[in-house]
C-alpha cells in the first residue's frame, strides 16, 4: 500500500487564487514547511508549488524531503533512482522554463497519469508527454513494490497546458 498517495489524493481540487490573492492552504503548506525545507520564502501561490506540493504530501506522511524541496529538479536527486515505475513514485519532469514534479498514477501509450500540484493551477490528474519525463524516483528505505506500470485510458483525460 502506498499510503501517501491516499493523502495526496485526498488534496485533489486545491487551486490557487487567480490574481493578487492566494489561496490560504497552498500558503499553509509553506508556512508549515518554512524556508528551511523549501529552500526559499514561499510568499504567493503564484510561485510555482509543485515541488511544494509534493514536499507537503511527502513530510505529512513522515519522509525528509530533499534541500530546496520546492524546485521541482530537486526531486530528481531525491531517494531511489527507479528504472520502471510503481505507483506513487515521484516523477520528474522538464519544461521550458523549469521543472515539474508529481506522482505517478498510470500511463497510456505517449503520456504519464500525474497527480501534481500547480498542475492547471490546482492539484490534479493530467497527463504528461512521456519524453518530457527526466527521473523516477522512490523514497529511500521504504519498501520498493514490484514494477507497476498501470495502463490507463487516454479517452477524457487532459494534457498539461502548463505546471507554473
Amino acid at each position: 500500500m502506498i499510503y501517501w498517495m491516499d493523502f495526496a489524493r485526498s488534496l485533489l481540487g486545491i487551486r490557487e487564487v487567480p490574481g493578487k490573492g492566494n489561496n490560504l492552504t497552498i500558503m499553509g503548506w509553506g508556512k508549515k514547511l518554512g524556508a528551511k525545507i523549501l529552500g526559499i520564502p514561499y510568499t504567493a501561490d503564484s510561485l510555482p508549488w509543485c515541488g511544494l506540493y509534493v514536499a507537503y504530501v511527502m513530510e505529512h506522511c513522515g519522509f525528509v524531503p530533499p534541500p530546496i524541496a520546492v524546485r521541482a529538479s530537486e526531486w530528481g536527486k531525491w531517494g531511489r533512482k527507479l528504472l520502471n515505475p510503481r505507483l506513487g513514485c515521484i516523477l520528474v519532469f522538464t519544461r521550458k522554463g523549469g521543472g515539474h514534479v508529481g506522482f505517478y498514477v498510470g500511463e497510456d501509450a505517449t503520456h504519464l497519469h500525474v497527480l501534481g500540484g500547480n498542475q492547471g493551477d490546482a492539484v490534479s490528474i493530467t497527463r504528461i508527454p512521456k519524453d518530457r519525463l527526466s527521473e523516477m524516483r522512490w523514497p529511500e528505505g521504504f519498501p520498493l513494490p514490484k514494477p507497476q506500470v498501470v495502463v490507463l485510458d487516454a479517452k477524457g483525460a487532459p494534457v498539461t497546458k502548463g505546471e507554473a
